[in-house]
């Protein structure tokens, strides 16, 4: 496999989409609030987003990312707000997906407009936990409602609607994002053409709310937690940290962890020595912990995580049955998945692929050999980049044959 090169283009590289700027929009007030899929409504809510790219006359070029977990809008380029808007660390490195964006990528923006929005719920310009409760004046803190993948589809529907967009060209997104895709591809059968799903499938695995669950109880039982009421004050830095740094270990895998690492020793460390830092993986857990509380709210990683287990596409559109469920998709669909990943494995994104096919609807699966686990979607930036660029490319096969087998009635196609 060809791993991303760790570099970054520059703003002024001809494949880079330069600086770029977030805009927000109010998409829900008190007298159009949004509906809640668990309950309730909320209002209002801002939503954050940036796009790439010029919109087609046609307006038929438009492919929505969708973000990961602790992903946000800033998808590609350089944020020239970044200090204005207190996020030192875009200052550092471009777009979490800058490899895939930009002139002559996958992504192609002289092609493609793209659009990324930040979650309900998340702590990147879109209303959240952080966010003012209009009824108090304060942080919503634990008062804020739960959210999940459908109502962040809903509001990413809503956003496209503001900008005048009536349908897809394609939406994509892997690992939590990959969810998403699955969701507007069920959801929004008729306004999607192509669907690409990266490290991600129906629902998480029982393994993977567990993992989910002792990453909550690290952030609600530490100290300065305080039901979530800590805005002003200390931070749950300790217990976030913790989470990320469990979570990480399900991002990675054994092999590519012996690889990186193995039992080395950190330099200037001293073995023995009772029971700070020794290892260099305990440096590099230690690292990405300290890293995320700088960049992320605890009480967002509640809602967001919580929101990734409840997710099941069968129950929610076929009362258990994926295949069932999976009948009401119209798109053509790229479903990915890597081989050491252990958060979403392989046979559950092939379970996914068989329900579609059972369907009929056309679909290309793919188990990528790599030793990154998870995380290979953006770390095997450049075969991902391949996929992504051959699949839109393609035109869609004519379904009409599909659909009426699936309807059970015409035998002239």
């Amino acid at each position: 496999m060809t791993r991303n090169r760790d570099r970054h283009e520059g703003p002024e590289s001809r494949r880079s989409v330069g600086w770029v700027k977030a805009q927000t929009l109010r998409l829900a007030d008190a007298t159009n609030p949004l509906p809640l899929e668990i309950g309730g409504s909320i209002a209002p809510v801002d939503v954050e987003y940036e796009t790439y790219g010029t919109l087609s006359p046609a307006k038929d070029n438009v492919v929505l990312v969708c973000h990961a977990l602790s992903g946000d809008a800033h998808v590609a380029g350089w944020d020239a707000d970044a200090e204005a808007t207190g996020r030192p660390w875009r200052q550092r490195k471009p777009g979490w997906w800058d490899a895939v964006v930009g002139p002559g990528k996958a992504l192609d923006t002289r092609r493609y407009f793209v659009v990324c929005a930040n979650v309900l719920g998340g702590c990147y310009g879109t209303t959240g936990p952080s966010s003012t409760n209009p009824d108090t004046g304060r942080p919503y803190g634990l008062d804020f409602p739960m959210v999940t993948v459908a109502d962040w589809v809903q509001l990413q529907a809503r956003l496209l609607d503001a900008l005048g967009i009536p349908s897809l060209y394609a939406v994509l997104g892997g690992s939590l994002g990959g969810q998403q895709v699955i969701e507007w591809a069920l959801a929004f059968p008729e306004r999607v053409r192509k669907c690409i799903v990266l490290a991600a499938s129906a629902r998480l695995s029982a393994q993977g709310l567990g993992f989910n669950a002792v990453g909550r109880h690290a952030v609600t039982h530490d100290p300065d937690f305080r039901d979530g009421n800590y805005y002003g004050q200390s931070s749950p830095d300790g217990g976030l940290a913790v989470a990320r740094m469990m979570a990480h270990l399900t991002y990675l895998s054994g092999k590519g962890m012996d690889d990186k690492f193995g039992r080395r020793i950190q330099d200037g460390a001293q073995a023995g020595r009772g029971f700070n830092i020794e290892f260099q993986v305990e440096s590099y857990l230690d690292y990405q912990g300290r890293s995320f509380v700088e960049r992320f709210d605890a009480n967002s990683y509640l809602y967001i995580t919580r929101a990734m287990d409840y997710y099941d596409a069968a129950l929610r559109w076929g009362d258990g049955d994926l295949v069932k469920a999976c009948a009401r998709i119209r798109a053509q669909v790229l479903v990915v998945s890597f081989s050491s990943d252990w958060l979403y494995p392989p046979e559950e994104c092939r379970q996914f692929s068989m329900a579609l096919m059972r369907n009929r609807i056309p679909v290309n699966y793919l188990n990528i050999r790599s030793d990154y686990g998870h995380d290979a979607f953006l770390v095997e930036a450049e075969t991902v980049e391949r996929l992504i660029k051959g699949f839109l490319t393609t035109a869609p096969p004519d379904t009409t044959a599909s659909r009426c087998a699936r309807k059970g009635g015409c035998t002239q196609c």
